[in-house]
């Protein structure tokens, strides 16, 4: 089977929705598929199954690019269509699948409104942008055969269809490696640093907690202004390669996020299958996927109760590791291809 994936957001760019493309891609074609990419053109360099379409800088956030537009009549014959955000290259997609008559499937990643904020600055401003955008995402959403979402829950007028985007746990498993060890108790975050996630209570519980070393890795429009403002037991790290994560993730005594934008929490459950428990909030979607078995969870805003969780994954084991096997990508890539119509 050909399959398309339309992303709006790719590699050089680092982020779970460009991971998950290259895990669901890799693990299709052991399966005998034949998986294109189409995405903004950057400096990452294309192999044969990648078809780049010509973008331009984006003036709110560098790591992305403004896709513009590529002919139909240059994209390969496709057997369904798979997109994975709903800018230009989200819009390319559908339209094939309408040409062409092939089947189309949405993945919603991520709510792009609560990030408005980040480029327009004014909350009023970004609130009003934010609606709009809601209003045009679910008109698109509802254009598409089939939904996907990894929570039943994404804020839009749709009912999608449960699909975690899967863990490697073949990857990401207990290791050891003296680069991120360390003697000391060690709080670790790895994610991008937007407002949505937060990092600055995790800054806040840092400063109270002068006996534990908090290990930041990630990097975002306000990382500047947190790093200045960090106390000396705090580390930040830029994105560290896929390849270094398990190591990093196995040498934390917990992983900590305040996050209240994410779908899944893909990190977190890398973690876990890492070894280490999760302290999260206690929204969506962690009021759903961390539980006694893999962490706790803490209200969000109350740093009292954030120190709480902190020092109860600390001060217990956990069966982390077998409390997400449930979402391993191998399970994810059966439904996939259930979806797909693979016979």
């Amino acid at each position: 089977m050909n399959i398309g994936f339309f992303t709006d957001s790719y590699f050089p760019g680092i982020d779970g929705v460009t991971y998950t493309i290259r895990a669901w891609r890799d693990r299709l074609e052991d399966r005998g598929h034949d998986v294109y990419v189409v995405y903004p053109a950057s400096s990452h360099e294309p192999d044969e199954r990648e078809v780049p379409v010509p973008s331009l800088p984006n003036p709110f956030y560098r790591q992305y690019r403004v896709p513009l537009y590529r002919r139909l009549s240059t994209l390969p014959d496709l057997d369904v269509v798979h997109c994975h955000g709903p800018a230009s290259t989200g819009l390319m997609g559908r339209r094939y699948a309408k040409k062409r008559g092939v089947k189309s499937v949405y993945t919603h990643h991520t709510p792009v409104e609560d990030y408005f904020v980040q480029g327009l600055k004014l909350e009023s401003l970004a609130g009003i942008a934010g609606r709009a955008y809601v209003t045009y995402e679910n008109r698109f959403l509802r254009s598409f055969d089939c939904v996907t979402a990894s929570t039943s829950r994404i804020r839009r007028d749709v009912t999608p269809r449960k699909l975690p985007v899967g863990i490697e746990t073949d990857t990401f498993r207990p290791v050891s490696d003296s680069r991120f060890e360390s003697d000391e108790p060690t709080v670790g975050y790895s994610g991008r640093m937007t407002r949505k996630k937060h990092v600055d209570e995790i800054l806040r519980l840092a400063d109270r907690r002068p006996d534990l070393r908090f290990e930041l890795v990630g990097e975002g429009p306000v990382r500047d202004d947190l790093e200045a403002g960090a106390p000396e037991n705090v580390r930040f790290r830029d994105f560290l390669p896929r390849e270094d994560l398990p190591a990093f993730y196995s040498a934390l005594d917990v992983f900590v996020t305040a996050s209240t934008c994410d779908t899944l929490g893909l990190s977190t459950l890398e973690a876990n299958a890492c070894g280490t428990p999760v302290a999260a909030a206690d929204v969506p979607p962690f009021d759903r996927t961390i539980g006694d078995d893999n962490g706790a969870r803490f209200e969000h805003g109350d740093i009292d109760d954030m120190e709480r969780a902190v020092v109860d994954c600390l001060d217990g084991d956990r069966p982390t590791r077998a409390a997400v096997e449930g979402y391993s990508v191998e399970r994810t890539i059966d439904e996939l291809e259930e979806i797909y119509g693979v016979s």
